[in-house]
């Protein structure tokens, strides 16, 4: 359900419309009503700065951007859909977060879940609802012939919905998740998953970051429905902003931040960085464990290292992510202390966010981190080695997208494999300055191949072409 105030004023002729469930401002609502705006940020943020002549369709996520809506106040090239708040929920947490995402990143134990019950036939009719709204809204914005492009899991449905309503428009999809192995999609209920994949391939062209991803989605499109029709698999390798990273990284809060970490790890003392959300498919908590196991198989190393963990709470206002954060949390405290001195904490572990913080962690760090248990892409992978001052080893989960294109440079582990990881930390810490500088080289190259401007130009330019 959208507010009425949300409707256009007058027919749009835009010829670039972009949808996602989060837009590029956020409104908050002061205690005197007055409505503060902010800016985001993020790949895909970076990328439509490459295209001014756009229009962002994007749902009101909280108080602030209700109001925002039934007051009028936005900004140019900006439509936000104030959808009703219970039906976003459902839709957002009860649908997207809690089951498409588990599904693409493998995440259920299967003993026990996932149940699809009454209540996820009610929560999923929500998701359809919320999928409507934004195909409404684009087909009343896009001009003749526009080119529209879809983002994520979270409007699946809306290719599909948007055919329908304008055949005339250039329709692209683009998932920035993994895309689950056929037997694991199919975990979904028979009609469900079919209907997302015919929501996708309702798209002229429905594109993905690494060919494993696009490989997958076209397996279940053969297996399920026979095939993916007349619609165009394309692939998009999302890269890191290097001139954004580089010229922020040198700012003087980030060296602010980079005094008071030198401070905590110590004089002399090698770090192993990570920086994260605490979502589960991030594997902060195995990460931890081989931390640890690098610490008992490795004495050497205490005393000479500190694990530098950021983990940004994430989703919090779902359990099963609340105690994820805490597992984190408990774990780091364990590690301090079993094996701390008056002089060394081992980990050093930070849990709100702080982008200028992040920037100089990736500066500081000797080893940088990447385990996901499963990842679309992994920015992270692709910044550390572009700030780095000194290289970085990146030791790197074979299930993150980015081990396509940086496998060949970083320690490659099987994310599910503590002592495994350990042994890979150890490697990565007793690599030479000169082997570790080269791979940092030749992994900034390959994390800068394909940068969020350009990124979107090429989607926009295959989409056209279609």
């Amino acid at each position: 359900m959208v507010s009425e105030h949300a409707e256009p004023a007058a027919p749009s002729t835009a010829q670039v419309l972009v949808a996602s469930n989060r837009g590029p401002i956020t409104y908050t609502l002061g205690e005197d009503g007055t409505l503060d705006a902010k800016r985001g940020g993020g790949g895909l943020v970076s990328g439509l700065s490459a295209v001014d002549d756009k229009l962002w369709v994007c749902a009101a996520l909280g108080d602030g951007d209700r109001e925002a809506v039934r007051r009028g106040v936005g900004e140019p090239g900006v439509r936000m859909l104030d959808i009703d708040a219970e039906v976003h929920a459902d839709a957002y947490n009860g649908i997207a977060n809690s089951v498409l995402w588990f599904v693409h990143h493998l995440l259920y134990q299967t003993p026990v879940e996932p149940v699809f019950d009454a209540e996820f036939r009610r929560q999923w009719a929500s998701y359809e609802t919320y999928n409507r709204a934004f195909a409404q809204a684009l087909a009343e914005e896009a001009g003749t012939g526009a080119s529209v492009l879809v983002q994520d899991y979270h409007l699946a449905l809306v290719p599909g919905m948007l055919r329908e309503l304008r055949p005339d428009l250039k329709i692209g999809h683009f998932s920035h998740t993994p895309w689950a192995p056929v037997d694991y999609f199919r975990l979904l209920p028979d009609d469900i998953g079919e209907q997302l994949l015919r929501g996708i391939l309702g798209a002229d062209r429905a594109a993905f970051l690494t060919r494993r991803w696009a490989d997958a989605f076209i397996g279940c499109c053969t297996e399920i429905l026979g095939g993916t029709g007349r619609t165009r698999i394309g692939v998009h390798g999302l890269g890191a902003d290097a001139d954004f990273l580089r010229r922020r990284s040198q700012e003087a809060d980030v060296d602010e931040r980079m005094e008071a970490l030198r401070e905590q790890v110590g004089e002399g003392r090698k770090t192993i960085v990570r920086v994260d959300r605490t979502e589960l498919s991030k594997n902060i908590v195995r990460g931890l464990h081989a931390y640890r196991a690098l610490l008992d198989a490795h004495p050497e190393w205490r005393e000479r290292v500190v694990h530098v963990a950021f983990a940004y709470p994430s989703r919090q206002d779902l359990e099963v992510y609340r105690d994820y954060t805490a597992a984190v949390q408990t774990l780091a405290t364990e590690i301090n202390g079993a094996y701390g001195t008056e002089s060394w904490t081992p980990v050093v572990l930070h849990v709100k966010d702080d982008f200028a913080r992040s920037l100089a962690a990736y500066r500081l760090a000797d080893v940088a981190l990447v385990n996901p248990i499963r990842d679309g892409m992994n920015l992270v992978a692709k910044e550390v080695p572009v700030v780095s001052d000194h290289g970085c080893a990146l030791v790197l989960s074979r299930e993150a997208g980015a081990y396509e294109e940086l496998g060949e440079d970083a320690i490659v582990v099987n994310p599910y494999d503590v002592v495994g990881t350990a042994e890979a930390l150890h490697e990565a810490l007793s690599m030479s300055a000169e082997e570790r500088t080269g791979r940092t080289k030749r992994l900034a190259e390959a994390a800068t191949a394909l940068p969020p401007q350009q990124w979107f130009l090429d989607q926009l330019e295959a989409l056209r072409q279609e």
